[in-house]
């Protein structure tokens, strides 16, 4: 077992956009994860809009996107990272989030 990880937050529009630019990024029905390996360290935004609910459900859904990365960022390249929430994540049983980020990993070719 290794140590807790530790990420920086992306917090200017500017770092987003940059992020989203990026060729790798992989659409699931319950988030969207865009990935820009290779920078030193974890830089990760969590984004939640309007559409998934009021402020206690876009909470819960960064909530559970943190959850995730924290929990598969062992497997994960350093870079930056930005993950969308979609409705479905609010409903979707964790270990069905875990497999959707496993894929995300082997499909974006971003584990280590």
């Amino acid at each position: 077992m290794g140590g807790l990880i530790h990420f920086d937050s992306l917090k200017r529009t500017a770092d987003f956009n940059r992020v989203y630019k990026a060729e790798k990024r992989w659409h699931d029905k319950a988030f969207v994860l865009f990935a820009v390996p290779g920078s030193k360290g974890f830089r990760v935004g969590f984004v939640a809009s309007k559409k998934l609910g009021n402020a206690v459900k876009r909470a819960r859904a960064k909530r559970r996107l943190r959850a995730l990365f924290l929990r598969m960022a062992p497997k994960l390249r350093e870079g930056e990272y930005v993950m969308v929430a979609k409705p479905p994540v609010l409903e979707a049983p964790f270990t069905e989030l875990e497999k959707a980020f496993r894929r995300a990993i082997k499909r974006l070719e971003i584990g280590q």
